[in-house]
């Protein structure tokens, strides 16, 4: 018995080594997939669009096509305030998302509401994810031209101010070339038809990219 153990005992070094070898050839163990959480309103729900045509769809397909390992929840629900998705943000924050396209904000300067509650909004939701540890592209809007300059200057401010107070990355306006241009948009003019969406995929991609880890 006792020269058995001494065998193994011997064996053992080998052993280790064997297994170690074996590690290092399998290599680091594949991470999942990221998760993307877009927190917006009809903008990002794809209103008047197939779901398969939704900002968000068709960013996660993009993503794909270029070889990252992402899911993108769609967490857009349609005439959203930045209250609405204060309210919601327990809910998307069970997703556990490693990075949230945030964009909110159209819907309170159509209705007008005062921009110091939307910067409070804005910023209660940018600090939560702070402290979750979540990486935020804040995607912002600007305010329609008919509430007057004073409205519009304290409106779009609100954007370029938070994304600087809480390190968020930051795409000045979310309807960049695809706004106020009548074959990029439905009949309503205001919600982004299949190619405005494609424009704005092409437009966000580089903002997402860059809050992605290296493949």
């Amino acid at each position: 018995m006792t020269l058995q153990f001494n065998a193994i005992r011997r064996f053992l070094p080998v052993l280790a080594l064997a297994l170690a070898f074996a590690v290092l050839a399998a290599g680091p163990a594949r991470a999942g997939p990221v998760t993307i959480v877009a927190l917006g309103d009809s903008l990002t729900a794809g209103y008047g669009l197939p779901e398969a045509d939704a900002f968000p769809v068709r960013l996660e397909r993009t993503l794909k096509e270029r070889g990252h390992d992402v899911v993108i929840v769609n967490a857009g629900v349609s005439g959203d305030t930045t209250a609405g998705g204060l309210a919601r943000l327990d809910w998307v924050l069970a997703d556990r998302p490693a990075i949230v396209i945030l964009a909110l904000g159209a819907n309170d300067g159509l209705r007008g509401i005062d921009p110091r509650t939307t910067r409070a909004n804005l910023d209660a939701i940018l600090d939560r994810l702070g402290k979750e540890r979540v990486h935020t592209l804040l995607l912002g809007m600007y305010a329609p031209p008919n509430l007057g300059r004073t409205y519009g200057d304290a409106f779009n401010a609100i954007f370029p101010d938070l994304a600087a107070r809480h390190g968020a990355a930051l795409m000045p306006f979310m309807l960049q070339d695809v706004a106020t241009i009548a074959s990029l948009n439905q009949a309503d003019g205001i919600h982004p038809n299949r190619a405005g969406v494609d424009i704005m995929v092409r437009n966000v991609l580089p903002h997402v990219e860059a809050l992605l880890p290296a493949k």
